[in-house]
């Protein structure tokens, strides 16, 4: 979408289709993938078949599919620029009962900074590139192209609409459209977590007292290992912590060589992919109780 749309070129239809569906059709001929809102800005709820994502569901995908239901189901991923789909007969019945249009700008390759307030605003205007801008009650969309993932309230009164999220269309705006600034990418990127110093029960050296590793290096390897898988973890952190340190301790919880220090490097490692102190906490008392130490 480079130029503004005018959707009161869009054709009338001889059916008397209400005008949410004729401005539904023209906004998908330029790009947009659209789905109607209910009052209160929502989406329409899924049908029997979809319900509790018994299909399979689609909510947490990129990209709309797999699901063919013909029901405008699954909330932004219903979003589609198919005119077929738009004015099927399950699609009609929603627009007469639509409150608004809304359309995925992620889908479209958009992003909507969705300021709430003057401050919001005045804060837009001082830091953020010109662009188009789209007037709202509270505030004012500003347009951008390209995509990003969607996070609500980065900073008082702003909001990050794009990928798997749907804004409400208010209007084509007015502005020329800029490219996506880095500002704005930066402001759904969350700071390091501050890693604070905790308290960590480190077994005591059983035995003898002497270390069956042949030579530090050893226990160096290992921490680093687990350090590593901790920062690589994509998914499941929670149970990806819990077994590092499980792993870590029934290897080297015993001998004494494992000290404070080693268990910190640890806590650090795993409060940066953004766990808290006390799952930490928990995760190494349950290993430990675990490996009966």
């Amino acid at each position: 979408m480079t130029q503004p749309i005018d959707v009161r070129r869009a054709p009338a239809r001889a059916d008397g289709v209400n005008e949410h569906l004729r401005t539904a059709l023209s906004l998908a001929v330029s790009g947009l993938p659209v789905l109607p809102l209910r009052v209160g800005k929502v989406p329409f709820g899924n049908c029997r078949t979809c319900a509790r994502n018994a299909c399979g569901g689609r909510p947490n995908m990129k990209t709309p599919g797999p699901c063919t239901c013909p029901a405008p189901c699954h909330g932004w991923a219903a979003a589609t620029t198919d005119p077929r789909a738009i004015n099927s007969p399950a699609w009609v019945r929603a627009w007469r009962e639509a409150a608004a249009v809304a359309y995925h700008p992620g889908g479209a390759g958009l992003t909507v900074v969705d300021l709430d307030s003057a401050e919001a605003i005045a804060w837009a205007r001082a830091s953020l590139p010109a662009t188009r801008t789209v007037p709202t009650t509270r505030g004012e969309h500003w347009l951008y192209q390209g995509a990003m993932q969607s996070a609500n309230a980065v900073r008082p009164g702003v909001d990050i609409k794009s990928s798997m999220q749907y804004a409400r269309w208010l209007g084509p705006g007015t502005g020329t459209i800029t490219a996506l600034p880095d500002v704005v990418r930066a402001l759904t990127v969350k700071e390091p977590a501050t890693v604070r110093p905790v308290a960590v029960t480190v077994p005591a050296r059983g035995g003898n007292g002497q270390c069956p590793h042949r030579t530090p290096t050893y226990l160096e390897r290992g921490l680093a290992m687990a350090e590593q898988r901790i920062t690589q973890a994509r998914s499941a952190v929670h149970a990806t912590v819990y077994r590092t340190f499980l792993a870590v301790l029934s290897v080297h919880g015993r001998c004494g060589c494992l000290t404070d220090a080693h268990a910190a490097r640890l806590f650090t490692a795993a409060q940066a992919k953004g766990e808290s102190v006390r799952h930490c906490t928990d995760a190494w008392t349950n290993a430990r109780t675990a490996l009966g130490m």
